[in-house]
Formats: structure tokens, sequence, C-alpha cells
């Protein structure tokens, strides 16, 4: 890590706010994104975007503080109106997002699926193997999700090579 790296790392740890109470705020949208891919990218823009826009986006790295659990995103995803879910190459290879969409999904929520660099048809729930030691139900609860979004109509966006 340079200096700078450092400090920014210092600031989030010893500075941040008590747990995050997602649970307690009503969210206007719930982004679902595999980091990697696009935190610094479509997902990162389109939090600010919305932000810009006076309305309440919940984004894990932007909403949550080191030392939060990940399950409090579940409350997030209740207490959203919509979900906006963003696939790019390595979404699948995520078990926390396909669970995100999963619970989207279960909860009935209108999800706007974005497409980046990817086709929906090229996206693929990955064995069982992939995720640590899972179910098949909660396999099968993953798969069902993907083919709902994959069903669903979105926008795409491809970045030019």
């Amino acid at each position: 890590m340079n200096g700078s790296s450092v400090k920014k790392f210092s600031r989030r740890v010893l500075c941040h706010r008590m747990p995050t109470q997602a649970q307690a705020r009503p969210w206007d949208v719930f982004i679902n994104h595999r980091g990697i891919d696009t935190k610094r990218g479509v997902a990162g823009l389109l939090y600010d975007h919305l932000t810009l826009l006076k309305l309440h986006p919940f984004m894990d790295i932007k909403n949550m503080n080191p030392g939060d659990k990940l399950f409090v995103i579940d409350s997030a995803i209740q207490n959203s109106k919509l979900g906006v879910a963003i696939f790019s190459r390595h979404y699948c290879e995520s078990y926390f997002c396909l669970r995100e969409l999963t619970t989207l999904m279960e909860y009935n929520k209108k999800v706007i699926p974005i497409f980046v660099d990817i086709n929906p048809s090229e996206l693929r729930v990955m064995d069982n193997e992939s995720y640590g030691v899972i179910g098949v139900k909660e396999l099968h609860r993953f798969r069902w999700a993907l083919e709902e979004a994959k069903c669903t109509v979105g926008l795409t966006f491809d970045r030019l090579v």
C-alpha cells in the first residue's frame, strides 16, 4: 500500500460511523452488482447520478461500513422500491450477487437488468462447488432468479474495446 492508500484505509476504519441501519431506511433503488467489474464504473456512476437526482440508492460499498454484516443487505432489499441488477463477466461467480438477485426476485421487486459487456445468454449459474457448500435447493433458486432476470427487458452497456 502506498501512503495515500494507507491514509484512506485508516480513515475508513478509524472514522467510520456506527454500524449501518440499512433496515431502518427506505431505499428508492437497490443496486446489485459485481464489485470487481462495475463498482468504479457503471454501478458507481449510476449511484452518483441517482443521488444527484435526490433519490436514495443503496450500494454496499457506499452505504455499508467496516464491521457491518453482509446479511444486512437483505433489509435494504426488503425496504427498496426496485432493484437494478448490473450483470457483468464475473457476476455469476459471486454467491452474494446471486443471493441478492434471488432475494430481490423473491420479494417481488421490479428488477431492471443492465448487461455490461455480456449477453444475457452468456449468464449461467455455476456448479455447486463454485460457491462453497450450498444446497441443491439454493442452487435451483439462483437459477430461477437468473432466468427471470434474463427474460426481463433491460439495458445493454458495451464499453469500447
